[in-house]
Formats: structure tokens, sequence, C-alpha cells
């Protein structure tokens, strides 16, 4: 078969010469951003899934959820399987399966079929979305790797600008169901650039084992059913802690112990010296540690806002699925603009400062949205949102390079599916605190006579938004701590 034919790495730069670096990213920005539709384009359809199949907010919630939890756990894979199978197939088979689960949901007639194909969705984005990030980092000079984290964030915050936008208009238009077709188009072309551009080897030391070689890696099985057990627990104790304290306790109970032995594992694994799931050796590099702790708050307050602005403007602001991502375009326009002026900064400026001045931003955007509701004019909401993207705009190119330049260039690969798992990990907790939060508010406003239903309703939105504003502000002294060298202008 063509597509499965060899294209050695050294082959593809003879062929496409100096610029063969620039289109390798390019390609992989397409499957980067087919993998980040799913993730943003269905939280517009919520509430239409929800009414279709008769949910509520807590099982609505996990319509998110589960993307995100198959998302993080396969992120730990990524390293395993470029070592074992190489770029391409790696980058393809994903994208496959991706093109697979968006199908499956489109189909889907029953919720559970709907939450399995959310399932396939999100391991595709997580094996796919860790591996720009090790091309820019390998492949680019220091130097030029400010520049290329914005000239792919350009691309990538093009999916969640326009993701929304497109998405309100289809539900509007066509129902809940055309939302999930719409990554089929960019799934297509990342297969075709795909045969076209990426190469069939992989790095070598993303799991310390030579491409070809007699005894390829094996996969710490173990540590990836620790890792998604503890995962599953976590977020299922955040949804029992609204009915059961018991229940929540003994979730919680099985995540703690889960992730704990996760971790004892995986030193085992390394003194045995084998290849974990995740090399723990990375985590006495202190930007990285610091990185990591930042990427888990982030992840929290950006993918809690993501799920939590839409179903706000719809059910809080009484507007229309189309009018949400209208309300949201701005704010990717404003975000398009900032990254690649951001990213060239984050060539000679230091990254701490520019991650605080984000997360800062990001802080005051919820906080804006205390003073949203139905009165405020419509241009104000979309500038508080907008607000919160000049953050993500300082965020973005320059977290993955402060918490990782420190790192051997052999860690790399690992160091972006690590710090990757932790900053879906703290996305898949803050979906599920946003959901469930919002629900125990809602029902503790309703029981109250004295406030109409719609009073009930924007208090409890505007509790959740105080909460993420809490979560950034913390985030804000976190990265703070984030000191990498400040890199001399080329």
């Amino acid at each position: 078969m063509p597509f499965l034919a060899p294209s050695p790495l050294e082959t593809l730069k003879a062929r496409y010469g100096e610029r063969y670096r620039w289109l390798l990213l390019t390609a992989l920005m397409v499957g980067t951003i087919a993998s980040i539709i799913p993730s943003t384009s269905v939280n517009v359809a919520i509430p239409a899934i929800s009414a279709h199949f008769d949910l509520g907010q807590e099982r609505a919630q996990w319509i998110t959820s589960v993307f995100m939890v198959a998302s993080t756990v396969a992120m730990l894979v990524t390293p395993w399987m470029l070592a074992r199978f190489g770029y391409r197939a790696t980058y393809a088979w994903s994208i496959a399966l991706l093109m697979v689960g968006g199908m499956l949901g489109g189909w889907a007639q029953h919720f559970e079929l709907l939450l399995l194909a959310r399932l396939a969705e999100g391991a595709a984005a997580g094996i796919v979305q860790p591996i720009p990030a090790v091309v820019i980092l390998r492949a680019f000079a220091p130097h030029e790797q400010g520049r290329a984290g914005g000239m792919f964030g350009l691309g990538v915050v093009l999916a969640p600008a326009l993701a929304p936008w497109l998405g309100g208009l289809l539900v509007d238009g066509w129902g809940w169901r055309s939302t999930f077709f719409m990554v089929v188009p960019p799934c297509l072309l990342a297969l075709w650039l795909a045969w076209k551009l990426v190469p069939s080897s992989g790095p070598q030391s993303s799991a310390n084992v030579p491409m070809g070689a007699s005894a390829p890696p094996r996969l710490d099985v173990l540590g990836l059913c620790l890792v998604g057990v503890g995962t599953v627990a976590l977020l299922n104790a955040l949804v029992a802690f609204h009915h059961s304290h018991l229940l929540a306790a003994l979730w919680l109970g099985l995540a703690l112990g889960s992730l704990t032995g996760f971790v004892l594992w995986q030193l085992r694994v390394l003194r045995g010296g084998g290849q974990p799931l995740m090399d723990l050796r990375l985590f006495g590099h202190r930007p990285f540690v610091m990185g990591c702790i930042v990427a888990f708050i982030y992840g929290t307050a950006m993918f809690g806002s993501t799920y939590l602005l839409p179903v706000f403007i719809q059910m809080g602001l009484g507007l229309s699925a189309s009018a949400a991502g209208n309300l949201m375009l701005p704010a990717g326009v404003v975000l398009a603009i900032t990254i690649p002026l951001v990213g060239r900064m984050a060539d000679t400026q230091p990254t701490h400062w520019l991650v605080s001045l984000g997360m800062l931003l990001l802080a005051l955007s919820f906080a804006w949205m205390l003073w949203a509701g139905p009165g405020m004019a419509l241009w104000l909401l979309a500038a508080g949102i907008a607000l919160g993207r000049v953050g993500l705009g300082f965020i973005l190119p320059s977290l993955n390079l402060g918490a990782m330049r420190p790192l051997p260039r052999d860690d790399v690969a690992q160091g972006s599916s690590t710090i990757g798992f932790v900053r879906m990990l703290g996305g898949a907790v803050g979906v599920g605190l946003c959901g469930i939060v919002l629900e125990w508010r809602l029902d503790v406003h309703a029981a109250n006579a004295a406030l109409s239903a719609e009073q009930a309703r924007m208090l409890a939105f505007h509790e959740s938004f105080a909460m993420l504003t809490a979560l950034c502000l913390l985030a804000f002294v976190a990265a703070t701590q984030l000191r990498s060298p400040k890199k001399p202008a080329s």
C-alpha cells in the first residue's frame, strides 16, 4: 500500500529542502485542528443533546468529560506509539480513529453509543496533540521555537474560534448530529498530508529504544490501567459528592489509591531499567514541576470555561446556539492575532512573565462574567470573553517552552506527553467541577422562594465563574515561579 510505504525523515528532508520542517508542522497542525474540533463544537450542542436524550446537567457534563478522560489517559501512550510505530502510523491511525468517532457520534441513537463515540474521539485527540510539541523542540533551533509555536498556535486557535460559531449554525439549521460530522473534512485532509509529509520513522529517544531494534518497547499496560481507573474514579467522586458524601469518599479513595499505585509502579519500572509510562525523573527539573502545576490549574479553568460559557449563554441568557457561537467568534479572532505575536516574544522574553500575565487576564475575564446578565450589552459580554482569549494567547506558546526547554533532548517526547496529561487531567476535573457546581448551586437557589427562576440561574452561573476566577489567581501565583532562562534574540 503506498500510504504504508516507508518515507524516512532524511528522504523527506532531501525532497523538500530547508522548508521541510515548516511543511511538517503544517501537516501536524491540520490533524491537531481536527482533534480540537470535537472538544469545542459539541459544547454548543450540549443543550440540544440534553433535550434529545432527556439529560440533567450531571449526565450532560459526561459528553465533555468522557472526551477529556480519554484524551488525558491517551496522551501518556504517545511516546510509546512514536517509538513502536513511528510518526506517520501513530498520526494517521489516530486521525482515522478520530474520524470514525465523529461519524459514530453523528449516527448514535442511544446516549451510551454517543459516549462511546466521544471516548474514541478523545483517545485519538490525546495521542495526536503531544506530537507537534515534540517536533517543535526537536526540529527547530531554540531561537525559532517561539516563532514555530506561534505559527502552529495561530492555526490551532482557528478551531476553537470557528468551531463553536459553525457548530451553533449547524445546530440551529440541521440539528446537533451535524456537529459531529464537522471533523470528517479536516481528517481527510490530515490523512493526505500524512502520506505526503509525515516521516515513517520516529524519535529514537521517545522510548529510549532505537527504531528498528529487535526488541520493541513494551507498553506499560498496568500503569495505563491504574491511571485510567484513577482518572475515572476522580470524576465520579465529583459527581457523587452532590448526592452522597459517603459514595464520593469511596470514589475519591479509589482515585487516590489508583494514582498512588501508578506512581509507585512507575518508580518500580524505573528501578528495574524498564520504560515507564511516565518518567518521574522529569520532576527533578524545577521549571517542569512549576509548568505542570500551572498546566493543571490552567486546564481546569480553560476547559471548564469552554464547557460553561456556551451553556451560560443559552441557559442563563436565553440566547440561541448560533448566538452563542457568534459571541465566542470575536474572542477566537483576538486569540489568533495574539498568539503569533506572543510566540515571537517567547523567543526572547522570560516565559514565566508571559504565562503569569496570561493567567491574570484569564482571571479578569471570568471576574467580568460576574456582572454578566440579561441586561448586559452583547458587545460587553463578547469583550469579556475576548479578554480571556488574550490571556490564552500569552499562555499557549509560552507554557510548554518554559517547562520543557530545561529538559534533555532525549526527554522531550516524555515531557510533552506528561505536561499534556497534566493539563488534560485538569481539564477533565474542570469540566466535571463546573457541571457539578452549577447543578449544586442551581438546586440551592431554586429552593429559595425569594428568588425567581431567572435570578436563581444567574446566581448559580455567577458562583461558578467565581470559582474559575479563584483557580486562575492560584495559577497566577504558581506561574510566577515558572522561571526559565531568558533566551537571547537571534
